[in-house]
């Protein structure tokens, strides 16, 4: 049975600590750099651990705080960078390629399904090391411009 399942996170709150000002381009990049080879599906029993868009066809999902994927969609996902929540579908617990999609839930938006292109697991300690030593040279590099 197909189910819809919604997870309710806000999008400024998890972007902010996750990538701490990095454009999108950037924040791509990165994920793209430490993400897996692709998988056909994961698993996923209706509570995501968090999640951030990267972009408007891209985004990070997070099943347990150690465990993400990085989702590449079809197309541009209308509201992706903007909404205030989103939901997967998903099949007998599992979220597939090319099958399932992400459901954008924003003010306004008429909520149109964006499909999942490919999944991607994130090696998640690297993304957080990476996302370290780009805030810390940002940091830098405005203390340096300040001097």
């Amino acid at each position: 049975m197909k189910s819809i399942l919604l997870a309710a996170v806000a999008t400024a709150a998890l972007s902010a600590c996750a990538t701490g000002g990095l454009r999108d381009a950037e924040k791509l990049d990165l994920y793209r750099t430490h993400a897996g080879d692709p998988v056909g599906s994961f698993n996923f029993f209706g509570r995501l651990n968090g999640w951030t868009p990267l972009g408007d066809s891209a985004l990070a999902v997070w099943t347990r705080p150690n465990e993400a994927f990085l989702l590449e969609l079809s197309g541009p996902c209308q509201d992706l960078p903007f909404a205030t929540a989103i939901g997967l579908t998903s099949s007998a617990g599992r979220v597939h390629e090319r099958f399932d999609r992400v459901l954008v839930r924003s003010t306004g938006s008429m909520n149109i399904p964006c499909f999942i292109r490919t999944i991607r697991p994130l090696d998640v300690k690297a993304v957080r090391m990476s996302e370290r030593e780009l805030r810390e040279a940002r940091t830098e590099e405005r203390e340096a411009a300040s001097d």
